[in-house]
């Protein structure tokens, strides 16, 4: 269930396994530039079913899309002008930013009609881009948090962790045995053009 790698050039038949696991509906894990994410692919419906069970919650809450580019990010938000000059030099980076989501996403993941939202992250760390890259298309993500494991919140956790608390609904765990988070990343609501509100601050520096 652990495929191990490492973490500046993983192992593209790794990333192609995970790839495979996920079209098929199934979960993938690893940690990023801020946190451990669980991923599935959002157009698969069997996936997007085991990754709501496992936070037990529902369509466009608490989870955040995970992109490569931003023009890849354009199939499935819709970022202004304005956006897009903001975010620009940003990308990849310690950010998630709150776009107003396209309805190639919303019907996907069956979000309520009040679920206009959805935050969006460009992770800098080579095991997404890689992933992304060789998937073809965006991921839907959710953190992992230490309570999620019966810990204190902010405790250190490893994989083998994970694998014992998930070991039903996770089919896949990539670890790059050596990772340092950055820390939260930096909120920013860009979903009205013209307008921008800093939820949180956090690793990536705004403006």
């Amino acid at each position: 269930m652990i495929e191990y790698v490492v973490a500046q050039s993983p192992d593209d038949r790794v990333l192609k396994k995970a790839s495979e696991t996920l079209k098929d509906g199934g979960l993938v894990c690893y940690p990023t530039d801020t946190n451990w994410i669980i991923v599935c692919d959002p157009f698969n419906k069997k996936g997007l079913e085991k990754l709501y069970r496992v936070k037990n919650e529902g369509p466009l809450k608490h989870y955040s899309l995970i992109c490569d580019t931003i023009s890849h990010a354009g199939e499935v938000a819709y970022i202004h002008d304005s956006a897009f000059k903001m975010i620009r030099k940003k990308v990849p980076g310690h950010y998630t930013f709150i776009f107003e989501a396209k309805k190639k996403i919303t019907r996907a993941v069956q979000a309520n009609k009040s679920d206009k939202e959805v935050g969006v992250r460009f992770c800098p760390d080579s095991i997404t881009q890689n992933l992304i890259e060789i998937h073809g298309d965006v991921l839907l993500s959710t953190n992992i948090t230490a309570d999620l494991l019966g810990l204190e919140l902010g405790e250190t956790f490893y994989s083998y962790q994970i694998e014992e608390t998930f070991r039903g609904p996770l089919d896949m765990i990539i670890d790059p045995g050596e990772y340092e988070f950055v820390g939260e990343s930096t909120i920013v609501d860009l979903s009205v053009e013209g307008e921008v509100e800093v939820i949180r601050e956090g690793a990536g520096p705004w403006p």
